[in-house]
């Protein structure tokens, strides 16, 4: 579980979170949504360790990430794996040694024993013979699943996915939904997406934290967030056009 307390955070003269709480269950897809440039990013950076909260600390199976000591902060780092918005690839590395990377700065396994790990993160993907590939060479979707191969390889127990739709037709990221719940699931990881894709909401969220304006303004399930009485929720959730229709 990931618990994240009275998280704050200011650039220069503006504050863009305003002491956001919640609990981040492990072995379910929880999701930060809000419309662009609300704050859910910043937090996303806060709960990783790119970004320093001003107030407010952040808990990885109680153990303090925000002011832990050196040592514990590796150990986290180890833990965490990280979906980038655009998959954040190497153009000069192939699909091999994109995801067998985290292995070769973090792990002491050999060289077969890595290649071994990849084979298995391609297979969980749905890629397999595809290590001798390069970027350039595989389609958006493929790039999604490759980064979320490279995500897992080191056991993360910890998965954070920032927009993992971005740039994707509806269809690949329905695909792409349903591979991380299925990863969720199998690998019993917490997992956490960033996304104002209400598509994801509607299928994969289940749990729910809605940001506006750097504050969380509601959290439940995707089974009640069409029931919500919040009116900046809703501008939010009935501003799709799928959405709009559903009402």
């Amino acid at each position: 579980m990931i618990e994240i307390k009275n998280i704050s955070k200011s650039f220069n003269d503006k504050q863009v979170l305003f002491d956001i709480s919640g609990k981040f269950t492990k072995g379910r897809t929880n999701l930060i949504i809000g419309a662009s440039g609300t704050g859910k990013s910043i937090l996303l950076k806060c709960m990783v360790g790119l970004l320093n909260p001003d107030t407010g600390k952040v808990l990885f199976d109680g153990r303090n990430f925000t002011s832990g000591n050196k040592q514990l902060l590796t150990e986290i780092r180890r833990d965490i794996g990280m979906l980038f918005q655009a998959s954040a690839l190497f153009d000069s590395k192939n699909i091999e040694e994109n995801i067998k990377f985290p292995l070769d700065i973090l792990s002491n396994l050999t060289e077969n024993d890595k290649i071994e790990k990849v084979n298995h993160c391609l297979k969980l993907v749905g890629l397999e013979n595809i290590n001798k590939k390069m970027p350039s060479e595989i389609s958006g979707g493929m790039k999604k699943r490759v980064g979320i191969a490279r995500a897992i390889v080191n056991d993360s127990k910890y998965l954070f996915c920032d927009e993992p739709n971005s740039g994707l037709d509806p269809v690949t990221a329905i695909k792409i939904d349903d591979l991380i719940l299925e990863l969720t699931k199998k690998l019993n990881t917490t997992t956490i997406v960033v996304t104002h894709d209400m598509n994801s909401v509607v299928e994969i969220g289940e749990y729910i934290m809605f940001i506006h304006n750097g504050k969380k303004l509601w959290e439940g399930d995707n089974k009640n967030i069409l029931k919500s009485e919040i009116e900046e929720l809703n501008k939010f959730v009935f501003s799709n056009k799928l959405m709009k229709k559903i009402k």
